[in-house]
This record gives C-alpha cells, structure tokens and sequence, in this order.
C-alpha cells in the first residue's frame, strides 16, 4: 500500500514538474552534422564551405572598401579554396555539441593583421544600406551588450544555413535575417544579411 502511494505520488510530482518547465518534456534541436555524417563539436575546427559550386570557396577575412579594420567575412575567390578554419561555442558551450536554431559565436582559428578577435558579429554599414558580417565581437557572455555576435545554423531543405536572430536578451528588439552573399564593387563576395537568397552552407572538419 505504502509501496503504491509513494508511486503515485512519484508520477504526480513527475508530471506536475514537466507541466511547470517550459521545455522539460521537449527533446533537444537536432545536431548539426558534417560532410562526413559526424556531430559538430564545440572547440573543433571545420571549414564553412559553399553546397552550390562555381560561385567562390570558403569563408576567410579580407579588409573592404576603404576600411582596413576589422576585417570583414568573405567567400575566397576560387572554389578549390576551403578559406579559414573556425569554431562553433553555443551560448551553453558545456553541452559541447553544435544543435540546430541555437545561438552560437563564430570564431576563425587564426590570427590577422588587425589587433582585434576573430568573433564574427554584424556591422551596419551606412554607404550600401548592409549588414554585413565582420569581425571583432566577444565570445560569450551573452546578453544586450553582445547580441550583434551571436548566430545560429538553420536546418534549409537538405543543406543548413546561417542566420542571425539572437534570442540571448528577452526584452530586446533584433533583425531576424538568412545569411546571404553580397557582392560589393570589387567583386568581393561579402556574407551579408539577406531578404533573398540564403547561403547553403555545409562543414567540412579541418
């Protein structure tokens, strides 16, 4: 008797606890995956590369316009070029795998001419109206002060993209947007927000 009512007692505290957790009976967001079909992982170096071929390589740094720093994100010119490798640290890094629709730092594993990190965050430029996506942001510490530095990858048909709509601040009004390519008077094809096209992506670990 005292057997079945500590059961019964078990399963109503179970259940009143899951009702009362937002998420405690969701399943975590999918992982995001490899070329090769393996778990991205946090502190790992991959390669971003382009799904659709032709159209430029991987992702690396380069100085645009007139601006020399910070170097802004941008597709090597060749395709047989993989660009620099980079890292993934989700806004929980102990969990230590990259999901799916999860706020994330972007970091290139390299170092550049210019004294500044390698974090990607968004930059408003005034000439073209852009959002482009440069470097310079601070890894961790999420909040107002560090919403334009957190991205996330997105599930798009059979291939992922990137995209920028942080949920790190409850109260704060973001742009929500698809990462795509754009491509400025020098030809350089600059990762940018997008209304348009979305860059297909996938990761190659390097």
């Amino acid at each position: 008797m005292e057997a079945t009512m500590f059961l019964s007692l078990s399963f109503f505290l179970l259940t009143f606890i899951t009702n009362l957790v937002p998420g405690a009976a969701e399943s975590a967001p999918d992982a995001v995956r490899d070329i090769d079909g393996d778990i991205l992982r946090t502190g790992v170096d991959y390669y971003i590369l382009p799904v659709v071929r032709g159209r430029g390589g991987g992702l690396t740094l380069a100085s645009t316009g007139s601006k020399t720093c910070p170097l802004d994100v941008v597709q090597e010119r060749h395709e047989v070029e993989n660009g620099l490798p980079l890292t993934f640290t989700p806004v929980n890094p102990k969990k230590g795998v990259v999901r799916v629709s999860t706020d994330l730092n972007i970091k290139f594993s390299a170092s550049t001419v210019c004294v500044q990190s390698t974090v990607w965050r968004l930059e408003y430029d005034e000439s073209t109206g852009q959002r482009f996506v440069s470097s310079g942001g601070v890894e961790g510490n999420p909040g107002p002060a560090t919403l334009s530095n957190w991205f996330k990858i997105d599930k798009f048909e059979n291939d992922y993209k990137l995209v920028f709509c942080p949920t790190v601040c409850n109260f704060c009004k973001v742009v929500c947007k698809d990462v795509g390519v754009y491509i400025d008077d020098d030809g350089l094809r600059r990762l940018a927000l997008t209304d348009d096209q979305p860059f297909r992506v996938m990761f190659k670990k390097a």
